[in-house]
């Protein structure tokens, strides 16, 4: 399997890791603040990487990594999983899975934009043609919205994670360049990101203490299919193919996700939000073919 088919499989299996994450953090925080969710998720992956790495030794070949590395490892992680989670699983707890994930889809627009601008990567008329069609999709899911009066502030969030998400890809993207290994990046950013949403722990520490057995299991698996298998995948595939191909193969998120929330989840159907959905994937295909 060459190498460009491995890097786009990889992407597309993180999607649907991705999916299946999204229906159980809905799920999972019915009754939890989203600040709450992630702090439980992400100290639940956290002791999953910790596991994996005495296994396997990578602990001590973190050792090596400069200063430099881990800094930009901790603020990648802090825009991904702190900042740019917020958004989005405030935005899933105000509009539902459907509406949210085809606005937050959008993170491959930026992140192309921010490889073309900050790592040199080219930009050519597809490109943009499908950028274009991604943009129209927001815009038609938008209209949704204010048809079924959904709370905007559900919206202006869903639009604020994308730019953290990706602004988080473009800086694991520079990582993987400097030789980092996939395992290493995906667990240490993941570490990071539990000591950055650990400010937040005072304050929600008594709803932690509520959390159910189910709500447990729920984020539990949203952890392992969102943060560990989809994150592991998403940082390997980057580091094959590159942010620029990996970002937008990974958008197609939105079909699955959407279509799961309808089937398990029961949130009603909506003509312009399945528009919104083929041009948003139109608009992914164009991008990943480039």
């Amino acid at each position: 399997m060459n190498t460009m088919l491995l890097g786009v499989l990889m992407a597309l299996t993180s999607a649907f890791s991705w999916a299946a994450s999204a229906i159980l953090i809905k799920a999972g925080m019915k009754n939890k603040s989203p600040i709450a969710a992630n702090i439980f998720r992400l100290y639940a992956v956290s002791l999953m990487f910790a596991v994996i790495f005495a296994a396997d030794g990578t602990f001590a070949g973190l050792s090596i990594l400069s200063g430099k590395e881990l800094l930009v490892a901790f603020v990648s992680a802090q825009f991904g999983f702190v900042i740019g989670d917020y958004f989005y699983l405030t935005a899933l707890k105000l509009m539902g899975v459907s509406r949210t994930v085809p606005i937050t889809s959008t993170y491959p627009l930026w992140a192309i934009l921010w490889a073309f601008l900050f790592l040199g990567r080219p930009i050519n008329i597809q490109i943009i043609a499908g950028a274009v069609l991604i943009v129209t999709a927001i815009i038609v899911v938008r209209k949704a919205e204010e048809e079924e009066r959904i709370n905007p502030k559900g919206f202006i969030f869903a639009l604020l994670a994308p730019l953290s998400w990706s602004f988080a890809i473009m800086t694991m993207d520079w990582l993987t360049v400097q030789g980092m290994s996939v395992l290493a990046l995906a667990g240490i950013r993941m570490m990071f990101a539990a000591m950055g949403v650990s400010i937040f722990l005072p304050g929600h520490l008594r709803e932690l203490r509520t959390i159910t057995l189910q709500e447990a299991l729920l984020l539990t698996g949203a952890a392992v299919s969102g943060l560990l298998i989809g994150q592991y995948l998403f940082v390997y595939s980057i580091n094959l193919v590159g942010s620029q191909i990996a970002a937008p193969v990974s958008a197609i998120n939105p079909l699955i996700a959407s279509s799961m929330a309808i089937f398990f989840l029961k949130e009603p159907p909506n003509r312009k939000i399945l528009e919104g959905l083929i041009l948003a994937v139109m608009g992914v295909i164009l991008i990943s073919t480039a």
